[in-house]
């Protein structure tokens, strides 16, 4: 919208500076116009980038001005060189002047305008580049969070944005929108599950009054990107945000662009009540383990548990000592033994230990 009003204006301006300024004829209005549809028709069909409006303009006035100041001494130079060409050694000071008030002003126009547009579609984090040093802009405040297609799946981030933890802007690109729209009208069962799955967590996630979601349209060079992911990566250095997923391996190349990444595997392992070896707890055995004997079994939060001698306890809610846990960014897993004296799903005594979550049915 801004940008529209200062192309509108650039276009009178440049009208009202041929016809005031030369006074000679409605034809210099319309030589005015000529120059400012054709200066508008370069910058529309420039490449389309992003910054911060009011900073750009300030700054791009600036520049358009020191360019215009510099180049007015070239101006009066080229017109007397001119009129000396043309009329001879007679002067005529009173056209002299007003060519040179009217190129003057043009050419100012045209530089601020050109610098203000030039900056307000250069991208979010701009530098001032000075020979060999680079000072690239300081972010204050919570950076903006870039959420992947897996997270929306996933589902938690919606429990996260209620508890009202999460200060940042969540943006959801308009490319992983799109990749779940395919993938809900997707002809295999599983991805079109999937991608409903994801569109609905989006829906909850925007209707919750304790997070703000926006919908973010990248820019050119970023949807020049084929990948998905490199999509994300290209965005995310481009907004200075980080980014939310689950994806292990997304984060491995996160890092090497130098990109944040918050996995929530990492966040969800993170608020897990520790579990120390020794203690007691309840599981109930869904299936063998892959060594002899063991059984296998889940905690309420998912947290998978390997039980030696379990297996003969099969569809039974059992006790079993800790004996170590295993931590990784895709999850945890607990291993542990029988507790002594068990002797079935009524045996021995049914002591938890400290975080032991209620047994499920």
């Amino acid at each position: 919208m801004v940008l529209h009003i200062l192309r509108a204006l650039f276009v009178l301006l440049m009208a009202a500076a041929g016809y005031s300024y030369l006074r000679l004829s409605w034809l210099t209005m319309a030589i005015g116009l000529t120059l400012a549809v054709l200066f508008l028709s370069i910058d529309i069909l420039s490449p389309r980038k992003k910054l911060a409006v009011f900073a750009g303009t300030f700054f791009g006035i600036i520049i358009g001005i020191i360019l215009a100041y510099a180049l007015s001494f070239a101006v009066e130079m080229v017109v007397d060189q001119a009129m000396a060409v043309q009329f001879g050694p007679v002067p005529r000071p009173g056209l002299r002047n007003d060519l040179v008030q009217f190129i003057t002003i043009s050419i100012g126009i045209v530089c601020c305008y050109l610098s203000v547009s030039f900056v307000l579609q250069t991208k979010d984090d701009f530098r001032f580049i000075v020979p060999y040093v680079e000072f690239s802009k300081q972010t204050k405040g919570p950076r903006s969070i870039l959420l992947d297609t897996s997270v929306l799946i996933d589902g938690r981030i919606i429990d996260v944005a209620t508890t009202g933890i999460v200060e940042s802007q969540l943006i959801v690109p308009r490319f992983i929108l799109d990749e779940l729209q395919t993938m809900a009208d997707s002809a295999d069962n599983l991805k079109r599950n999937r991608g409903r799955r994801g569109l609905d967590v989006l829906g909850k996630l925007r209707q919750s009054t304790r997070a703000e979601v926006v919908l973010y349209e990248a820019s050119h060079e970023t949807e020049s990107e084929k990948d998905v992911d490199q999509k994300l990566m290209s965005l995310a250095k481009e907004l200075n945000a980080r980014v939310l997923s689950n994806d292990y391996n997304l984060g491995k190349v996160a890092a090497l662009r130098g990109v944040d990444v918050i996995n929530v595997n990492d966040l969800s392992s993170a608020l897990k009540p520790v579990v120390l070896p020794g203690e007691k707890m309840m599981v109930r055995i869904v299936k063998p383990g892959e060594e002899a004997g063991q059984g296998v079994g889940y905690l309420e939060d998912g947290t998978m548990v390997v039980v030696e001698h379990g297996r003969q306890h099969l569809n039974e809610d059992i006790e079993f000592v800790v004996t170590r846990a295993l931590q990784t960014t895709a999850g945890r897993m607990i291993f542990g033994r029988l507790a002594d004296g068990h002797g079935g799903p009524g045996g021995g005594r049914r002591q938890r230990g400290r975080g032991e979550p209620t047994p499920t049915a």
